[in-house]
């Protein structure tokens, strides 16, 4: 079982090589760079600067927001410029975000995904080749790349993976069908919803691919975890409020209902309507939290997580500790789960 991790999304710029390192020091194989407040393509810059091996993914960069092209020229940057270390993570976001937070038009995102995948490899393709790029879509066209525009032709740099973001049933279809793999949401990656839901779509968009690949479907796994009870404490409200702010957008409910637990949605998203974020995290029960975010002490997490995930995921996401001092402890479970 690989094992990757992430970062806090408000990290400053500056703290991101520090990080990296003790990611890589850790022994995961890789690191996550999520798209919240910083641009991701510079965040994994700064990473791959800083560390030799693990890889470097953006988890995940939004296709909508930008170019095909732009998003192409970045990834083959960064995956030229790493040796090969870095992977494109893409994600839809919900309608919501795309035109009020980013000002940017909406469509059918399953359809408009796919033509932005085919785009962005008619792009690498061109870039390999030194060739313009042929890409005729109902949402993108990219027929004109004169030599000057096109950093090619490069044999030598491999096009970078191409992973999904994905929650509902069509677009986890989408990634077994034209994608490298599959990075699971944190609301949507319990063992229930990856054998209901995400592993059967996953089954039938592979089944459609016209180009067999190595897949690697990884869950963006929710746990609390900590040296001791006191600290498990303090983790476990602080999950308990991500959780209720999380689980108050629609496109999340998923999970909530196959745990009869839909209402709970309707509630937290009428709060966050009426900005009342102080009481959001007291819905959210100790039964809810301790089903959904499990808990654990490091020196029990690696069996927490193998008789959870194990044979559902080929990776999951584990947190680094908050303080540095505890990276022995997460190195042995990293250890322990590959």
């Amino acid at each position: 079982m690989r094992v990757y991790t992430g970062m806090d999304p408000r990290l400053p710029l500056r703290a991101v090589p520090a990080h990296a390192r003790r990611a890589e020091a850790a022994g995961f194989d890789g690191l996550h760079v999520a798209e919240t407040v910083h641009d991701p393509f510079a965040v994994a810059l700064l990473a791959l600067e800083h560390t030799e091996r693990i890889v470097v993914r953006t988890s995940v960069a939004l296709a909508f927001v930008r170019s095909p092209l732009l998003t192409a020229y970045a990834a083959w940057d960064l995956a030229a410029f790493s040796g090969g270390r870095f992977q494109l993570g893409l994600g839809s976001q919900v309608k919501q975000h795309i035109e009020d937070r980013y000002g940017m038009p909406w469509s059918a995102p399953v359809a408009r995904m796919r033509d932005y995948v085919g785009a962005v490899r008619a792009a690498f393709e061109a870039f390999r080749t030194g060739e313009p790029p042929a890409h005729r879509g109902p949402y993108h066209r990219l027929t004109r790349m004169q030599p000057y525009f096109n950093p090619g032709p490069d044999p030598d740099t491999s096009a970078p993976r191409i992973l999904l973001g994905g929650v509902g049933r069509a677009m986890c279809a989408l990634a077994g069908e034209l994608a490298d793999g599959l990075v699971t949401h944190p609301t949507n990656s319990g063992p229930r919803y990856l054998e209901t839901v995400a592993r059967p779509a996953l089954a039938e968009g592979r089944a459609r691919a016209a180009v067999p690949r190595a897949f690697e479907l990884v869950a963006g796994t929710q746990v609390i975890a900590a040296v001791d009870p006191a600290a498990l404490a303090v983790e476990r409200e602080r999950q308990r409020r991500l959780f209720a702010f999380l689980y108050s957008t629609p496109a999340y409910r998923g999970t909530l209902d196959l745990y009869g637990w839909g209402e709970l949605q309707d509630r937290l998203r009428e709060m966050v309507r009426r900005d009342d974020w102080a009481e959001l995290g007291r819905h959210v029960t100790d039964e809810v939290l301790d089903t959904l975010v499990p808990m654990a002490s490091y020196a029990r997490l690696p069996a927490l997580i193998r008789g959870r995930w194990g044979g559902l995921a080929d990776a999951v996401t584990v947190p680094l500790p908050v303080d540095p001092a505890d990276d022995g402890r997460i190195r042995d479970v990293v250890l322990a789960l590959r």
